[in-house]
């Protein structure tokens, strides 16, 4: 217990350095852009206690994969494991971002932490028991991911909100893919300590005392949201409302449709890298952590560059030459047979599939108007977090039938595939788009 104690410390002592600069003087000098939207309190508070809590996220995430793997060998449950994590965004996203128009946010995120924090200590009291029950593993991942399609859309959709001005907004939503994905190194990392140390009990029980410095942080707060209309409408007729406004969007629904193509045809291949780990490289839990912990480094250098981005930049280029690298990578990692090629290819997927993402994202929330921005972001996590279950199903049955290396290469043709099609709707909307008066081509 006392590496329990340890760790138990550790976050509080981390929390503490945070939030002792809670205070700050704003920045002034320019080489400080990129991180602007730490000028609003409300924002750093979010940011120092989700940084903690991520890491410890991650953690279980890793040392999840990782017993599935052990205990079985089973890609499929592999594949299952990450299905019944992520098929609620799927079907509770849409519902999750008309609930939350209804009702307080702030409480909502309060509430969806707490619930997370008694998962994650149930999960570690069960391996702590030495109860290493596949179904019951594969319940509380269920759990798990009914908390995350409230949890995911609120987090987005109170951002605008802790911000103090707008135009700050896209810093902040690249700030926080700063946050998520240096904890997709650093917790893959730590899990391969804990992991080949000390157990994957320990790895669950630092993911319970991780929630302490969010829920710390979130009690700090002194944020203001705008008054909570009642509506005399069913939650089903606004699901209806958003929906329609999302398909009538045409540059919104191709990115979404985009995004959607992404995570059920490509991202999913994250499923079987422990495969690639234990028995194409002939690894360990380590070897696992290092796969993951490179993904992770590609989307921080992505995420970096994002944070740096002007407001006018071309979000659209970005996607696309984004995807592109995803796709590139993803050929070429699995044709690779030296692991630090294997690894250099690895993160340059990391950096195809976080700037992907964050420009969606950013697109999403800059051009969603006010009162539809919680449904529309809604379907970006049903888009994002939604389909990846799907796929993950979809990869690890393959997997069993073509093998791993083949699947990957099917993931990066299908990512290649579906951004040439992307690029020739929106050449062909373009062309739409314009007039033809007296032979001569104007803009619309």
């Amino acid at each position: 217990m006392n590496i329990i104690k340890t760790i138990y410390f550790t976050n509080i002592f981390i929390f503490a350095t945070f939030a002792h600069r809670l205070d700050y003087t704003p920045q002034t000098d320019e080489s400080m852009d990129a991180f602007r939207a730490l000028n609003s309190r409300n924002f750093r508070l979010f940011f120092s206690g989700q940084s903690i809590s991520l890491i410890g996220t991650w953690v279980q995430k890793t040392a999840v994969c990782w017993l599935i793997y052990r205990l079985t060998n089973s890609a499929m449950l592999l594949g299952v494991v990450s299905f019944v994590s992520l098929i609620p965004s799927l079907l509770l996203s849409p519902y999750a971002g008309s609930y939350i128009e209804r009702h307080n946010r702030y409480h909502i995120l309060l509430i969806t932490q707490i619930a997370s924090m008694l998962q994650a200590g149930t999960l570690a009291l069960m391996l702590l028991l030495r109860y290493y029950n596949i179904p019951a593993i594969i319940f509380l991942s269920l759990v798990q991911g009914m908390i995350n399609a409230f949890d995911m859309t609120c987090r987005q959709s109170l951002m605008v909100e802790m911000v103090e001005k707008r135009e700050d907004l896209p810093n902040a939503i690249a700030l926080n893919s700063i946050m998520m994905n240096f904890a997709r190194i650093a917790g893959p990392a730590l899990a391969g300590i804990i992991l080949s140390t000390f157990g994957e009990d320990v790895c669950f029980m630092s993911n319970f005392f991780s929630y302490i410095p969010v829920l710390i942080s979130l009690w700090m707060m002194k944020i203001v949201l705008p008054p909570v209309l009642k509506s005399d409408r069913s939650i089903w007729m606004e699901l209806k409302e958003g929906f329609r406004y999302v398909s009538g969007d045409k540059d919104l629904a191709s990115i979404l449709l985009m995004l959607c193509a992404s995570s059920l045809l490509v991202i999913p291949f994250t499923t079987l890298m422990p495969i690639f780990a234990k028995d194409i490289f002939n690894g360990d839990a380590k070897t696992f952590s290092w796969f993951e912990s490179a993904a992770g480094l590609g989307a921080v250098t992505a995420a970096l560059y994002m944070a740096r981005l002007k407001p006018s930049a071309d979000l659209i280029k970005i996607l696309i030459t984004a995807s592109l690298i995803f796709a590139l990578s993803l050929l070429l990692l699995a044709v690779s047979s030296w692991l630090p090629l294997a690894l250099l290819f690895m993160t340059l997927s990391g950096v195809g599939m976080m700037a992907q993402v964050s420009a969606t994202n950013t697109y999403i929330q800059t051009h969603a108007i006010p009162e539809m921005r919680a449904r529309a972001i809604s379907y970006y996590v049903m888009a994002f977090q939604g389909m990846i279950p799907v796929g993950s199903l979809l990869i690890g049955l393959l997997a069993n039938y073509i093998g791993p290396r083949f699947s990957v290469f099917m993931a990066g043709l299908s990512g290649a595939v579906a951004i040439a099609i992307f690029v020739s709707y929106r050449k062909k909307n373009r062309t739409n788009r314009v007039e033809i008066p007296d032979g001569a081509k104007v803009a619309a």
